[in-house]
């Protein structure tokens, strides 16, 4: 899409997102669809689809949204899937990876994206139930997932219990770690703070600029970093530390050290007298897109940010190097912050 749909809008691309709301369970009033007008309802459901699918919420249709309103109205079974240039994305293939995992298959994260992870797994699946192994989500294999439906209910996915094993048996020193950080916006002063610091005590620290999350993610892949962190300012009441979350799936890397995160944060200003950091699971594309634990850090107020550079750069590198120490280890149960 060349611009974001916003409130105010009229015509067929309003029409087109009255229809997509509707199929993912968030219609909009008949007088507002009937004139084909991005209003007030249409802002409501919007922002209650964003909320729900842990995307920013600014109640505009930018290219992040209409993507994830596209996914949202596949269902497993509405086409084939496989291993495919394009990657296929969708609900379908979030519920196949679920499905997958629950059953003891290792399909990698939920994260909705048909990679060779996921691939993978199907083949494994259709090789244990006796169907033919051509890598293919059709009808038949389908089937196969709609009668074990209820045995895998409520089990942890085989790719979070992994990872969680992964986190257990990493290196808990600082030194020689490969580390990603990215700066969105005006956070550039406070990166450079950071990466000193953890470069200092010896870490080899990827700084990232691009603007696009996406492209944030694929090139902390590429540099093999143990963790990201993203930091960006914005005008709230209160900062937030997301970790990458579907239903069902969570990163436990992810969730640690977000967790680790908040409470440096709140330390760092406990003199701002802000209200507290929110740990909370999201599906924005830099969470949902890196291989590793990652955490997308959004610092407010701007005001107590800015005074306070140097507190946040030591409280959030002190955060990495306690989740370092025991990765997998409780966030509750975290030594307090001293200082």
């Amino acid at each position: 899409m060349s611009e974001p749909i916003r409130p105010g809008d009229h015509g067929t691309t309003v029409t087109d997102l009255h229809r997509r709301l509707l199929a993912v369970g968030h219609p909009v009033d008949a007088v507002e669809v009937s004139a084909d007008h991005f209003g007030p309802d249409t802002t409501r459901a919007l922002l209650a689809f964003q909320a729900e699918r842990g995307l920013d919420e600014h109640g505009t249709v930018d290219e992040t949204t209409q993507a994830a309103l596209v996914e949202a109205g596949v269902r497993l079974g509405d086409r084939h899937l496989y291993l495919h240039a394009p990657m296929f994305r969708g609900d379908d293939v979030a519920d196949l990876q679920l499905r997958l995992g629950s059953l003891g298959f290792d399909a990698g994260r939920i994260d909705g994206i048909f990679g060779p992870d996921t691939a993978g797994a199907l083949g494994d699946f259709q090789r244990n139930t006796g169907l033919a192994v051509d890598g293919i989500a059709g009808s038949e294999t389908v089937q196969a997932f709609r009668q074990l439906l209820g045995r895998s209910a409520g089990r942890t996915p085989v790719a979070q219990v992994r990872e969680l094993d992964r986190l257990r048996q990493g290196n808990p020193d600082l030194r020689g770690q490969r580390l990603a950080v990215g700066q969105f916006g005006s956070s550039g002063a406070l990166i450079s703070a950071l990466s000193r610091i953890l470069r200092a005590s010896g870490a080899h620290v990827l700084v990232l600029d691009n603007p696009d999350e996406a492209a944030q993610a694929t090139t902390a892949n590429d540099f093999d970093a143990v963790m990201y962190l993203g930091l960006k300012i914005e005008n709230s009441s209160h900062s937030q530390t997301n970790y990458f979350s579907t239903p069902g799936f969570l990163s436990e890397g992810g969730y640690r050290l977000a967790h680790h995160c908040a409470t440096g944060l709140d330390h760092a200003l406990r003199s701002s007298y802000v209200p507290p950091t929110e740990a909370a699971g999201r599906q924005v594309p830099v969470l949902r897109q890196t291989r590793m634990p990652a955490v997308l850090c959004t610092l407010a107020p701007p005001s107590a940010v800015v005074l306070a550079t140097a507190e946040i750069a030591d409280a959030l590198a002190m955060a990495i190097t306690r989740w370092l120490a025991n990765p997998a280890a409780d966030p509750d149960q975290a030594p307090p912050v001293e200082g």
